[in-house]
């Protein structure tokens, strides 16, 4: 999807996007026609076991961004700045570029409006970040929720804006303040955690499918149980194998 048509929709159809961090899945988002794909950096924990973020590199990244961009060969893809990757305007333009070759649309990164004008004056696509910031933050918890805390983020945001971004997520903070966010910006808001009235929506494709269950945010909505269908599926295969039904001569060769 080109991004002018994205940006075009703030205000009149919402945004769905969703993450991605393997060829498969990716290939059922573009089929499905979802907005965004977001490779995130919470790959880390949801699929590399980590207990965070911070853990993610560079070579995971590109990895699985380019596996993502296999499987979705036209969808609109943004790829995270992982912790570390960005400590410097040098540092994190050799690095968004190296996204943006392996297989991304755009970059995303969290807070650092700097950075990201920086990125922008040199022709990279940025999405910002601002909210609770899961590189950084000492514990996931709602951000915003008092004058002081909003304040920031609303001027964070409206940095973002001014550094040349083209949306920007919102997340885990109230959704009144995500209201007057989005009513402040002329780019569009993907909420994660920011309630019903940014411009768009971003879930874990882990969480909203029912795959990760080490951690479950209060605002991850599961709209399937894979795990349950794996696990009943894994129980009918080890039955089959130990009773010597599986494999039977419909799944041998002669």
């Amino acid at each position: 999807m080109p991004l002018a048509k994205l940006q075009s929709m703030k205000g009149f159809q919402p945004i769905v996007c969703l993450t991605a961090y393997d060829y498969n899945i990716a290939k059922l988002l573009e089929e499905e026609q979802v907005d965004i794909i977001l490779v995130g950096d919470s790959l880390g924990m949801v699929v590399l076991g980590y207990g965070s973020t911070k853990e993610v590199t560079m070579e995971d990244m590109l990895r699985h961004t380019g596996a993502v961009r296999r499987g979705a060969l036209t969808s609109f893809i943004v790829a995270d700045m992982p912790f570390g990757s960005d400590e410097t305007p040098e540092k994190a333009l050799e690095n968004a570029g190296k996204l943006i070759d392996g297989g991304a649309d755009a970059v995303k990164l969290e807070g650092k409006p700097g950075i990201a004008e920086h990125l922008a004056r040199h022709g990279m696509q940025v999405m910002g970040h601002t909210g609770l910031l899961p590189q950084t933050a000492p514990e996931f918890r709602v951000q915003g929720k008092d004058k002081a805390g909003a304040d920031l983020i609303l001027k964070e945001a409206k940095d973002l804006e001014k550094a040349g971004c083209f949306a920007v997520v919102l997340e885990s903070i109230p959704a009144d303040l995500a209201e007057k966010i989005t009513s402040m910006l002329k780019i569009p808001t993907i909420g994660i955690g920011a309630g019903p009235y940014c411009d768009g929506q971003i879930l874990v494709i882990n969480d909203m499918l029912g795959m990760f269950e080490d951690f479950r945010p209060k605002f991850a909505k599961r709209y399937a149980q894979v795990n349950e269908l794996v696990k009943k599926a894994v129980k009918s295969y080890i039955k089959e194998v130990k009773q010597k039904r599986f494999p039977g001569e419909e799944y041998s060769f002669s």
